[in-house]
């Protein structure tokens, strides 16, 4: 009765949120069936439905094989980095833009910290090609004539989780800081005006005002990148690393390795795909509402729920 009562007493809100509702539901919850995937010998001839169950052996493709582990320890490991450098950069521009005081110069400087999201990632592979290049690359070329030796950098595996890092946030950077800009904005100028009548500099205002009113959008974006913990971003790591075995060890992620095996075995492929993608879902999910219960504890408002 509760909820009859709700609804006639806000019913124009709740319509005018009815075209939203229906979205959401036909593209995010309708396509769930296809976890249904995961669990069957799919054949495209008989469909979802007409496809024989086959229970749990999909996800045999993946945890029966030899590098399941490595690739799950990789893919955290590099989100890790990702989520860490990247909130931290995202941050730290939003701050320093929130500094300008002139609106052209800040409209410009924005502009470029943005324009790397925008840049094609084969583009970026052609650059991180011509930077690092073990015979002519640009990076070798500074380093020959500070007197050291050049470095194969496509031949040393330890390298690269921190390579990808970098062209991470050089490409993500500027465009995740928005967010945090927007919440800054919203800040109300009284806080900042009662500082410096107490005689508080530029630096303690972040500190003790700014930062702490952004924790609560630092906290739901940081829970909403460890939901997606288990996914590796394919196309900057395949994109750059491609098909060379030699950086497999340190750079290898699930989607890749996934991509690789499926490219190689194509019997039951989209059921093995499926299994996959659901695994990263279930331990993405588990993950979140782990995160989600220490924040509850730690910071009970900062909650994603």
């Amino acid at each position: 009765m509760g909820i009859w009562r709700e609804l006639r007493k806000n019913k124009w809100l709740y319509a005018m949120s009815l075209p939203v509702v229906v979205y959401v539901f036909i593209f995010s919850y309708v396509p769930m069936s296809a976890h249904l995937l995961a669990f069957k010998q799919f054949v495209p001839g008989k469909g979802l439905w007409g496809s024989k169950w086959i229970g749990l052996d999909n996800l045999a493709f993946f945890f029966t094989g030899p590098d399941w582990l490595g690739v799950t320890i990789n893919t955290v490991y590099i989100n890790l980095l990702f989520i860490a450098a990247g909130t931290i950069c995202s941050l730290c521009i939003a701050l320093l833009l929130n500094e300008i005081r002139r609106a052209y110069f800040k409209k410009v400087t924005q502009s470029l910290v943005i324009l790397p999201h925008f840049i094609s990632i084969v583009v970026v592979n052609l650059m991180v090609i011509n930077f690092f290049n073990g015979q002519d690359g640009m990076i070798n070329r500074i380093l020959v004539q500070f007197g050291n030796e050049p470095v194969n950098w496509f031949q040393s595996p330890a390298v690269w989780p921190c390579l990808l890092t970098i062209i991470f946030v050089w490409k993500g950077a500027g465009w995740g800081s928005i967010i945090y800009l927007a919440a800054l904005t919203g800040f109300s100028e009284e806080y900042y005006e009662s500082a410096r009548i107490d005689g508080a500099k530029r630096w303690q205002q972040i500190r003790y005002i700014t930062l702490p009113l952004l924790r609560p959008t630092i906290i739901v974006l940081t829970l909403l990148g460890l939901g997606r913990i288990f996914y590796g971003d394919f196309g900057l790591i395949y994109g750059i690393i491609g098909d060379n075995s030699l950086l497999f060890h340190s750079t290898d992620v699930i989607d890749t390795y996934t991509y690789r095996s499926l490219r190689s075995t194509n019997m039951n492929s989209y059921s093995n795909a499926a299994a996959v993608a659901l695994f990263q879902s279930v331990m993405g999910f588990a993950t979140i509402l782990f995160f989600n219960g220490v924040v509850r504890r730690v910071d009970n408002d900062s909650k994603l729920f």
